[in-house]
């Protein structure tokens, strides 16, 4: 019998691309399960045959069936920070309950070894993880790619990057690979607890700044700030005070190195060489 693959947060931006890359690798469609708070986003997975099932995260008592059946279960994290721990941790115990064999988990790169703002949420979910007992793959996912080139109209506008990471490295990738590797961690047939630390070649803001530049042909350079600075630019282009603190937390957090890896776990889940950032800035800004 074949195995039931299901992705939760399917009509997000991550959750699409994980249930497409595995269609595109000929998992049959009605092996697919594609979960969503809002199932009418994915009529068009619907229409391809996937088995489309509402299930939301604050709301328990929909996903012990969007569950049923699933070996495979793929918990895209939730993008509501200060919440995520009791979404996913509903997920976890209804998966638990309904005998998924396997629980693969979207964290954060060095999750519990960073000051990385976000990291937080993942650590007690992946220990939340750990107690269920159930056996789980964790996807340790460094900053997406598009957390930058989706800013690139600002950059063009102003010629600048703002930022206060030094010439420190960030291990970023495009979406679309960290989809590829999830579908590759679904498939395969592994034993016990899984842990992956994913990440691109690594580039510093100077790099990113030099590859827009020559994407695009309109000069882009890094303007490298202290933490105060950055704050102040921020708070002048009107971020609020809790994102503008936000936004320098992570820099401090990038600055001290913890977005960056030397693991080639991402290379091997893709089966090739992750895409240089000259190649990925020109692919998500063509």
């Amino acid at each position: 019998m074949s195995q039931v693959y299901a992705v939760t947060g399917a009509s997000g931006h991550l959750g699409r691309l994980v249930v497409a890359e595995l269609l595109d690798r000929g998992v049959e469609a009605n092996s697919v399960v594609a979960i969503a708070r809002t199932p009418g986003k994915l009529d068009d997975l619907a229409e391809r045959g996937v088995r489309v099932r509402e299930g939301d995260y604050d709301r328990p008592e929909t996903l012990t069936a969007a569950l049923s059946g699933v070996d495979r279960l793929l918990l895209v994290s939730g993008s509501e920070i200060g919440r995520r721990v009791p979404q996913h941790t509903a997920v976890i115990e209804a998966a638990k309950a309904g005998g998924v064999r396997r629980i693969l988990y979207t964290s954060v790169l060095r999750a519990g070894d960073t000051g990385n703002p976000v990291a937080p949420e993942h650590v007690e979910t992946e220990r939340v993880l750990r107690e269920a007992g159930v056996p789980h793959t964790v996807l340790r996912n460094g900053w997406y790619l598009e957390v930058y080139t989706d800013q690139a109209d600002q950059y063009l506008r102003t010629g600048r990057i703002l930022g206060a990471t030094g010439a420190a490295l960030i291990s970023a990738a495009p979406r679309a690979e960290y989809a590829a590797a999830a579908a590759s961690a679904l498939l395969e047939d592994v034993d016990g607890d899984v842990v992956y630390e994913l990440g691109g070649p690594g580039f510093s803001l100077a790099d990113l700044a030099v590859a827009v530049t020559d994407v695009t042909g309109t000069e882009v350079v890094y303007e490298d700030l202290t933490p105060e600075a950055y704050h102040s630019a921020l708070s002048e282009a009107g971020v609020d005070e809790g994102t503008a603190g936000f936004l320098v937390a992570i820099d401090r957090s990038i600055a001290d190195g913890e977005l960056a890896t030397d693991s080639e776990d991402l290379g091997r889940l893709l089966g090739r060489a992750p895409a240089s950032l000259g190649e990925a800035v020109r692919s998500l800004l063509r």
